[in-house]
C-alpha cells in the first residue's frame, strides 16, 4: 500500500495507508474525463460568446485569426501546460504551491484576491441570465413590443415598421429598441441613479436571483471536484448542443451570410497596427483563464501521471475553435437582423453584455417561436457562466484549505458556504439601481494590470529562480518526457516578453471607464486602480514576511533561503518522490534512498527508469560544477 509522508497526514485520518494514488482526505477526480471537461467548462465561457465575435470583425475579420493563433502558441499554449504542470506536480492550490519559493509566497495571495473580485461580479452576471431566462417562460417576449410602463416616446417597435410601408425609410438614428429599453429601464432600472455615488435602492428581482446563481453554485461545488467534476458534465458539453442548434437556425435565415461576410472578410491591412496584436494576446489571455488560478486548482487533483501535456492542447485548441463557432452563431443572426431593421452590420454588432441582453434577445423577436430561441441562447449563457465560475470558487476554497488542513479540510463544505455568503453579500451593491456601475468598475480593474503583473511574476520565479532546468526535470519525473525546445523558448523569453508588452500597452493607453454616455468620476477611477495595485502589493508583502520568518541576516541568509524550495516541496505522495525528492523523506540518510524506495513499492516502472536518468543526470551535473 503506498504511504503518505507524515507531513501530509492529518490528524483527522487515523492511519497514512491510502488506496488510492492522490491524498484521500484532499480529494480528486473520481472520473477520467472530470478533469478535462472541468478544464473545458473553465476555458469556454461568456466571452468565447460576446467579446471574440466582436474583437474578430474589428481587429481585421478573418485576418485577426493569424495573430489569434501566433499568440495562441506563444502565450496560450505555454502558460497554460506551466500552470498544470504545477499544479499537477505538487497537488497543492495555488497558495500552498509556493512552497516552490516561499519568497514569492504574495503572488499566490494576489491571485486569490484577484478571482474573489471576479467572482462576485461574475456571479451577477449569471443572475442577470437567469432573470432573462425566467423571462423567456412566456408566449410573448417582454421586450418584444413598446407601450409598457417602462418605455419611452423614443421606444421604436421593427414589427411596427414592417406593418407600416416600408418602402418610406425610417431615421432610426434617435431611436431606442424596445429589449434595450427593457433591459436599462426595466432589468436595470439604471434611471433609479444618477451615478456610482449614488447606487439607489435594491431591485428586489435581481437580488433573488443572485441568491438562487449563489445557491446553484455553493451546491455544486458543496462536495468540491466530487460534486463539480459530476456537473461538467452537463454543463460542459450541453452549451455546445444548443451553439450548434442556434448556428443551424442562423445561417438558414434572411440575410444571414451577410453577417457572415462581415465578420470573416479578411483586412490584412489591419494586421500592421500593433492594437490587432494586442487584442490578440488579451483575447487568448482572458479566455483561456491564465493566472486566476483555475487550472493549478484542478490539476492538483489529477492523479502524479495524468497526461496533461495532450489536455493542454485538447483544451486550448477546443477553445479556440469555440469562439468561431459561437462567431457564425452570433454574426448569422445579426445578419438577418440588419436586413430586417434595414440597416448596415456595424450598426447592430455589439460586444459584451450588450449583445447578451440587447441586441440578441431584440433578434430573438424577430424569430417565430421566439420565446424557445430566447430560452435556448440563456441556458446556453447560463451553463457556459456556471462552470466558470465553479472553478473561482474551487480556486478560493482549496488555497485556503491547502494552507489550514487540518482545520478546515474536514469541514470545507461549511467553509464553502461562509465563502459563498460573504461573496454574496459584498455583490448586493451590484443589484441596485446603479449597480451596473459597479460592475463595470469590477470589470474593467479587477483583473487587468494586477493579473498580467501576477502571470509575468509566476513565468520569471519557475524559469529563473527554481529554475528551468529543475522545472523540466520534475515533469520529466511526472510525463516520462521532457518539454521541448518550444516549450522551453516561451517560457524563457517569449511568453514573458509578450506578457510585458501587454503590460506596458495597457498602461501606456490607458483610459478612463465609462458605461453609455456616463464617465466615471476621478474618486471611482482611483478605487479601481487601487484594486489593481493592491493585488500587486501583495507581491513585495509576501517577500517582506517570508524574509522575516527566516533566521540570519537579511540578505546571506533571509532572502536565499527563502528563494529556495521548501522541505517539504515535491509530490505529495510518497512513491512518486524519487530522484532528488527522496531526500526530504523521512529515513532517506540511508546510502542509497532512491534503491530503498524502489524495493518498498516493487519493481522497477517506466516511472521510475525515468527517476533513475533523473539522478544520473543530477550526478553528471554536480561532477562538471566540482571539476
Amino acid at each position: 500500500q503506498p504511504v503518505t509522508p507524515d507531513l501530509l497526514v492529518s490528524p483527522s485520518s487515523q492511519d497514512g495507508d491510502l488506496g488510492s494514488e492522490c491524498p484521500e482526505d484532499r480529494g480528486n477526480w473520481t472520473g477520467r474525463l472530470d478533469f478535462l471537461l472541468s478544464c473545458i467548462g473553465y476555458c469556454v465561457g461568456l466571452g468565447n460568446v460576446w467579446r471574440f465575435p466582436y474583437r474578430a470583425y474589428t481587429n481585421g475579420g478573418g485576418a485577426f485569426l493569424v495573430p489569434y493563433f501566433i499568440m495562441l502558441a506563444i502565450c496560450g499554449i505555454p502558460i497554460f501546460f506551466m500552470e498544470l504542470s504545477l499544479g499537477q506536480f505538487s497537488s497543492l492550490g495555488p497558495l500552498a504551491v509556493w512552497k516552490i519559493s516561499p519568497l514569492f509566497k504574495g503572488v499566490g495571495m494576489g491571485t486569490i484576491l484577484i478571482v474573489s473580485l471576479v467572482a462576485i461580479y461574475y456571479n451577477m452576471i449569471i443572475a442577470y441570465v437567469l432573470f432573462y431566462l425566467f423571462a423567456s417562460l412566456t408566449s410573448d417576449l417582454p421586450w418584444q413590443h413598446c407601450g409598457n410602463w417602462w418605455n419611452t416616446d423614443l421606444c421604436l417597435d421593427h414589427h411596427v415598421i414592417k406593418a407600416g410601408n416600408s418602402t418610406l425609410p425610417v431615421n432610426i438614428s434617435n431611436t431606442v429598441s424596445p429589449s434595450e429599453e427593457y433591459w436599462s429601464r426595466y432589468v436595470l432600472h439604471i434611471q433609479g441613479s444618477s451615478g456610482i455615488g449614488d447606487p439607489g435602492r435594491i431591485r428586489w428581482n435581481l437580488c433573488l436571483c443572485l441568491l438562487l446563481s449563489w445557491t446553484i453554485v455553493y451546491l455544486c461545488i458543496l462536495k468540491g471536484v466530487k460534486s463539480s467534476g459530476k456537473v461538467v458534465y452537463f454543463t460542459a458539453t450541453f452549451p455546445y448542443l444548443i451553439l450548434v442548434m442556434l448556428l443551424i437556425r442562423g445561417v438558414t435565415l434572411e440575410g444571414a451570410w451577410k453577417g457572415i461576410q462581415f465578420y470573416l472578410t479578411p483586412q490584412f491591412d489591419h494586421l500592421l497596427s500593433s492594437k490587432v496584436w494586442i487584442e490578440a494576446a488579451l483575447q487568448i489571455f482572458y479566455s483561456l483563464g491564465v493566472g486566476f488560478g483555475g487550472l493549478l486548482t484542478f490539476a492538483s487533483y489529477n492523479t502524479f501521471h495524468q497526461n496533461i501535456y495532450r489536455d493542454t492542447f485538447i483544451v486550448t485548441l477546443g477553445n479556440a475553435i469555440t469562439s468561431i463557432l459561437a462567431g457564425f452563431a452570433i454574426f448569422s443572426v445579426l445578419g438577418y437582423m440588419s436586413q430586417e431593421l434595414g440597416v448596415p452590420v456595424n450598426q447592430v454588432a455589439k460586444a459584451g453584455p450588450g449583445l447578451a441582453f440587447v441586441v440578441y434577445p431584440q433578434a430573438m423577436t424577430m424569430l417565430p417561436l421566439s420565446p424557445f430561441w430566447s430560452f435556448l441562447f440563456f441556458f446556453m449563457l447560463l451553463t457556459l457562466g456556471l462552470d466558470s465560475q465553479f472553478a473561482f470558487m474551487e480556486t478560493i476554497v482549496t488555497a485556503v484549505t491547502d494552507e489550514f488542513p487540518y482545520y478546515l479540510r474536514p469541514k470545507k463544505a461549511s467553509f464553502s458556504a461562509v465563502i459563498c455568503i460573504a461573496l454574496f453579500l459584498m455583490g448586493l451593491i451590484l443589484t441596485t439601481e446603479g449597480g451596473m456601475y459597479w460592475l463595470v468598475l469590477l470589470d474593467d480593474y479587477s483583473a487587468g494590470f494586477g493579473l498580467m503583473v501576477v502571470v509575468i511574476t509566476t513565468c520569471l520565479v519557475v524559469t529563473r529562480v527554481y529554475g528551468m532546468k529543475r522545472f523540466c526535470r520534475d515533469i520529466h519525473m511526472m510525463l516520462g518526457f521532457k518539454p521541448g525546445p518550444y516549450f522551453r523558448a516561451c517560457w524563457m523569453i517569449l511568453s514573458p516578453a509578450t506578457m510585458m508588452a501587454l503590460l506596458v500597452y495597457n498602461i501606456v493607453k490607458y483610459q478612463p471607464s465609462e458605461y453609455g454616455n456616463y464617465c466615471f468620476p476621478t474618486w471611482a477611477e482611483v478605487l479601481g486602480i487601487l484594486m489593481g495595485v493592491l493585488s500587486c502589493l501583495m507581491i513585495p508583502m509576501g517577500m517582506v514576511v517570508a524574509v522575516l520568518q527566516e533566521e540570519g541576516t537579511l540578505w546571506e541568509v533571509g532572502v536565499q533561503q527563502a528563494s529556495r524550495p521548501a522541505m517539504d516541496w515535491g509530490p505529495s505522495l510518497e512513491e512518486n518522490r524519487t530522484g532528488v525528492y527522496v531526500a526530504s523523506l523521512a529515513g532517506s540518510q540511508s546510502p542509497k534512498p532512491l534503491m530503498v524506495h524502489m524495493r518498498k513499492y516493487g519493481g522497477i516502472t517506466s516511472y521510475e527508469n525515468t527517476a533513475i536518468e533523473v539522478d544520473r543526470e543530477m550526478e553528471e551535473e554536480d561532477d562538471e560544477e566540482s571539476m
